[in-house]
């Protein structure tokens, strides 16, 4: 058997190219250790295999579900769902420079009990200096430099720490493999040693991943498969903001959402970042106030639009932190629902803060953007805007309006605009209902 070692694809024969992923030269032979194949068909029967027994699942005791270890950072917890549950590992992926091992070494730096980090990234020395500079105690941290997968998992399994974290698992080899560290197969084959180890210690493990230029998990897909929670660090190295997002928990909500700032101390935890993304903002034509929600809270981010007549032959559409073809989209409907002239004009949308808008809510302050950009216009008041923009230029429901107004007011916006059709009403806000975007 051959098998890919980018997209781990099976083939019966080799071949120069993968057929699944078109990569040249990653087919490569798989031994048959156990021999099966090779006794012909049949010959499964015939051999003894000792019976398992198995037990109702009602006898089984939840012993680790609701076992959590704190990291220390209500912001993370929120997003783990409260905690690092023991037995089980943890992924962290995000870009270069994005604050990964800052954020691993401010976990490890706040558990009390005791921590095994491996680093395969770091000599112990530039660790150390990592740790002074944030500050944190490292009389419960045990160093490891990196050793082959067997021996890390021998180790753990003999110190049984609260909690391992490997930095990072490309860097895990192997005694046993040829495969270099990286490589799919290395990756896979550590990760499932480590998972089974982390089952039947019961040591939490943290591993980092890196990410690839597509924005993915570097490895084969398994990997992510194999872990029980899959963590992502976003944002651009160049601001401070950053997002820590939860795109699979097996124990908690993938809704959640962790604001921090980066600062020379690491990572700080955010606690009211509405405020944080319209402290700076000034009533500009083009600026507006979006209202989204992430898991269970609301945020207030600050939404510019830009509009400046075309130099080339087809007009610019530009976003940053929007979909695009959503912009595209609302643009073709201010077009022709809204009267605006835009079809000459270039379009940039910008989301101040790093936040990424993804849900249709935020329609209605787009197009608000665009259109204030558009006639040069400023709303007098801070103004915050929620609503779906259908095709026919008709301002739709959001869901959770009540939340969203209930933020508006807690942050003292005096005034937002909302669907004709949503019947809800908070103290303290002017409410203007609208029911096509030429009301806007």
């Amino acid at each position: 058997m051959f098998v890919c070692n980018n997209c781990d694809a099976q083939s019966l024969k080799w071949a120069g190219r993968c057929t699944e992923c078109s990569k040249w030269g990653t087919l490569l032979e798989q031994a048959n250790t156990k021999g099966v194949r090779s006794k012909g068909a049949g010959s499964f029967s015939s051999m003894k295999i000792k019976a398992a027994v198995s037990k109702p699942l009602s006898e089984v005791a939840s012993q680790n579900e609701h076992v959590r270890v704190s990291t220390g950072d209500p912001e993370i917890d929120r997003v783990l769902g409260g905690g690092i549950v023991t037995g089980s590992i943890v992924l962290i992926s995000g870009e270069p420079g994005i604050g990964k091992s800052t954020m691993v070494a401010a976990i490890a730096g706040s558990i009390t009990s005791s921590v095994l980090y491996i680093s395969g990234e770091e000599s112990p020395a530039q660790l150390a200096a990592r740790f002074s500079r944030l500050g944190k105690t490292t009389s419960k941290i045990n160093v490891l430099e990196p050793l082959p997968v067997e021996a890390l998992v021998a180790t753990i399994e003999k110190e049984k720490p609260t909690l391992a974290i490997i930095d990072s698992v490309q860097t895990l080899s192997s005694n046993l493999l040829d495969n270099a560290p990286g490589s799919p197969t290395m990756v896979r084959y550590g990760t499932s040693l480590l998972l089974d180890l982390a089952k039947r210690s019961g040591v939490a493990i943290l591993l980092v991943g890196q990410v690839t230029k597509d924005g993915s998990v570097a490895g084969p897909k398994t990997l992510e498969h194999l872990v029980d929670a899959v963590i992502s660090l976003e944002g651009d190295p160049v601001h401070a903001y950053r997002m820590l997002r939860a795109g699979k928990n097996r124990f908690g909500s993938t809704d959640e959402i962790g604001v921090f700032e980066m600062t020379d101390k690491g990572l700080i935890a955010v606690a009211n970042p509405s405020a944080k993304f319209l402290e700076e903002r000034a009533a500009n034509p083009g600026s507006v106030i979006a209202a989204t929600v992430e898991g269970s809270r609301v945020f207030l981010v600050e939404v510019q639009a830009l509009v400046e007549k075309t130099s080339y032959g087809n007009p610019v559409r530009r976003a940053s932190g929007f979909d695009q073809n959503r912009l595209q989209m609302l643009v073709a409907i201010l077009s022709k629902r809204a009267g605006l002239k835009l079809g000459e004009q270039d379009v940039y949308v910008n989301v101040i803060g790093g936040m990424k808008l993804s849900e249709p809510a935020a329609d209605l302050a787009i197009c608000a953007a665009i259109k204030g950009a558009f006639l040069n216009q400023a709303d007098p008041v801070a103004t915050v805007y929620i609503g779906e923009v259908g095709l026919g230029g008709e301002v739709r429901s959001a869901p959770l309006t009540h939340k969203r107004l209930n933020e508006t007011s807690r942050l003292g916006i005096e005034r937002a605009v909302i669907p004709a059709k949503a019947r809800v009403k908070i103290e303290g806000v002017e409410i203007k209902r609208v029911g096509n975007v030429k009301e806007v």
